[in-house]
Order: C-alpha cells, then structure tokens, then sequence
C-alpha cells in the first residue's frame, strides 16, 4: 500500500479516530462490520487509483519525488491532527523499532522494489505478487494480534488473489524480477504486520504520523544521497500534481483509514481488502482513456468478490436460546 502505503464518504478526521480509539485491540475473529469495513474499502481503492497517477511520475527522480511525497503527507497529518485535537503520543522503547520498521519498508524499501522491479518484469508481475498480501497478512497477522487464524479468512485468501491475478494478468520475468517481487510483497505485509504492536497505544493517528515523517526523513537522506540538492527542481506541473495527489489521498487519507479498519477488525480480515487495488487500478485506467476491461478483468472483479463475500461475512449471533451469566448472590438469596 504505499503507492499509498484513504459509509460511502471518507469519514472526517475526528470521526476517525474516535471509532479506532475504542478499539484497545484486534476483534475476535468474525466480529466484522460493514461500518468498520469501509474505511479500508476506500483506502485500498486510493491505493489502485495511484497507478495510473504514478505513470507521470516515471520519469522523476524517485528517492526525491517520494520524499516530497512523504514530507508533504507528515505535515498535513500533523495539522489536521491539531485541528481534531488528538493526541499523537511519542513513541518509547521498541515502538521506535516498530514504527521505523514500517517506514523502511512499507515506504522506503517497497518503493525501490518496485520501481528495479520493473527493469527485470513486466507492471503485471509485480503487481500479482503485491497482490498476494491477504494470504500472508491471514496467516501471520492473527498471530501477532494473539489469535489463532480465521479459517474462513484463510480459504478466502487464495480466492481473492485469485480473482486480483486475473485482473492484473500475468508477465514475463527472470529470476532477479522474482527476486524483486517478492520483496516487494514481503513489504506490503510488513506495511501492515509491523504496525500491529503499535496499533494499541498510537491508533490509527500516530502510527500514520510517525511512519510518514520517519519515511520522508530516510528518503530524503537517500535523495542527497542519489539524486543532489537539486532534484526536487526537476520535476514538472504535471509531476507536482501528481505529488500532491499522492500526499494527499494515498498517503495522509489512506494511511489512516487502513490502519484505522486494521485496529477495528484485524489485520487477517483487512487484509483480504487488499484485492480492492486491483479492481480500482482496471477502474482508474477506463476513466482515464485506457479502454474497457477484457472479459479476464470482469471474471476477476467477480471472484474478488466472492472472496469478500465469504471471507468477510459475519457470524451468526448468538442463539436467544443461550443462557445469561449467573450474578452473584448474598446467604440471603438476593442478588
């Protein structure tokens, strides 16, 4: 989620926040809502419309491009977070450890995958491999939280990467365009898998703030680094643009709406969310000129579907039958 890694409108700031602070851990397995769900709905679909807004910026630098990128995003999530009054707590011990790990490799390290990765692959086959994150994010993400995977989660898993393979199509490759794509995917997982730990204390707020101003601080090291002073300069209307789209909407809005549906319902169940990309990636391109998708892509957006559908339905309440906890009662029998 990187490219990253924001009810049918994105909820304000404040509203945010309030729903993810009363969740002082992951949910049960099976305790999803559709209300919870939607923030990662439309956060996963910000995440597919930045594909074809990245297409300007091929051509740009990239250590520096992403540093403005992430720059911009930590400033305004910083005054947004003044204007809601909410508290961003300073991290202490490991949290630095979590947190900068979410930086350098949701943001630092998947960006550069992605980019060598397509010097020795086909967009397609990176884009698969990305889109394989539900079955990691099913399997390991329970575990961190302290429960025991979701079955239904982890057959629901496969369908819908099933579903995003056949919407992203397949590629041409050799070994080091695997080598790249697989990094890449182990980067998409830990954008989610790391935040975990911290998701508890920091909420969906701090843990978007820290991650992005620890990003835009180590990207902006690698700009001097490979790029110079100067290459911010360089880039054209066009390419600021499509920065500021990137700051904006796939940064600062998705960030906390992604972790804000991973604190609410887990990291197993939102992952499965991840195969929206894809289907907001085809549905970008249809607006923007690319043509109308092939019958593959309308089968895939139907088994993705599916997935969601069953990975993502919830239990059935208990029955009325059920009996009530006994209260206590004193010698004399009253309660």
């Amino acid at each position: 989620m990187q490219t990253r890694p924001a009810s049918n409108a994105a909820p304000s700031p404040a509203s945010t926040t309030a729903s993810a602070s009363t969740t002082a851990s992951a949910p049960p397995a099976g305790s999803t809502g559709f209300r919870d769900l939607v923030p990662g709905i439309v956060g996963m679909a910000l995440v597919g419309s930045s594909v074809t807004v990245s297409r300007a910026l091929v051509d740009a630098p990239l250590f520096a491009t992403q540093a403005v990128r992430y720059a911009a995003a930590a400033l305004l999530l910083f005054g947004l977070a003044r204007v809601a009054r909410v508290p961003i707590h300073r991290p202490r011990g490991r949290e630095w450890l979590w947190l900068a790990g979410i930086a350098a490799t949701g943001l630092v390290l998947f960006n550069v995958a992605v980019v060598r990765g397509v010097a020795h692959a086909e967009p397609a086959v990176i884009a698969v491999a990305v889109a394989s994150v539900p079955i990691l994010l099913g399997l390991l993400g329970p575990v961190l939280e302290g429960r025991r995977p979701s079955r239904r989660v982890l057959l629901a898993a496969p369908v819908v990467v099933a579903g995003a393979v056949l919407v992203e199509g397949t590629g041409r490759t050799d070994a080091a365009g695997v080598a790249w794509a697989t990094l890449a995917l182990g980067c998409e997982a830990a954008f989610t898998l790391l935040a975990v730990p911290v998701l508890r204390r920091h909420r969906a707020w701090g843990v978007s703030v820290h991650a992005v101003w620890l990003g835009a601080l180590m990207l902006a090291g690698l700009a001097v680094v490979f790029h110079g002073p100067a290459g911010p300069f360089s880039l054209g209307r066009a390419q600021w643009a499509a920065v500021g789209y990137l700051a904006v909407m796939v940064t600062a809005v998705a960030f906390l709406l992604w972790y804000r549906t991973v604190a609410a319902v887990g990291a197993g169940r939102a992952g499965l969310l991840a195969g929206i990309a894809p289907l907001a990636a085809a549905g970008a391109g249809v607006l923007t000129g690319s043509g109308v998708p092939g019958p593959a892509v309308w089968l895939g957006l139907l088994v993705v579907i599916v997935g969601l559908a069953a990975g993502l339905r919830p239990d059935r309440a208990p029955q009325s039958g059920a009996r009530a906890p006994r209260r206590s009662r004193d010698r004399s029998g009253r309660p």
